[in-house]
């Protein structure tokens, strides 16, 4: 049974996943460490694991496989989970898969090398914007009905 993995700390469409989960009335698991109001929604399940670097994420790595989809922006939990044959979509509705993993990783360390060598670089991704938000449905509902499809 398929079933929606969000990295829910600082993900900013925890209430269009829950919509459109219930919609598809497809479990979703929030995982965090904390912060999170539980919703009353039956088909959410609020996960909080233990604080610490990563353990989020590497919770959703145990548990996440072919036919589940994950919601998260970070490079190394989504190559983890796309080799467990989850389909993976980032918050402004990217899809992440085998073909752009390794040109998302390598953009990755080359940023972060870059603001290694320069401590005063400041910088992050453009910001979050309502297009953003719409092409994020968009695309779940695509991955919720090709998972349908395959079923």
């Amino acid at each position: 049974m398929t079933k929606i993995y969000v990295d829910a700390d600082a993900c900013p469409v925890k209430a269009e996943i829950e919509k459109v989960a219930t919609r598809h009335k497809i479990p979703v698991l929030m995982v965090c460490n904390g912060g999170l109001r539980p919703s009353n929604n039956p088909f959410v399940e609020l996960v909080i694991v233990p604080e610490g670097p990563d353990v989020a994420d590497m919770w959703i790595a145990d548990r996440a496989t072919q036919g589940d989809v994950v919601i998260t922006n970070d490079i190394p939990l989504a190559d983890k989970c796309i080799k467990a044959q989850a389909r993976v979509l980032r918050h402004n509705g990217e899809t992440l898969s085998e073909k752009n993993i390794g040109a998302q990783l390598a953009t990755r360390d080359l940023m972060q090398d870059l603001r290694a060598a320069d401590p005063f670089r400041q910088g992050g991704g453009k910001p979050f914007a309502k297009s953003d938000r719409s092409r994020f449905l968009n695309a779940l509902e695509r991955e919720l009905q090709a998972l349908k499809r395959q079923s």
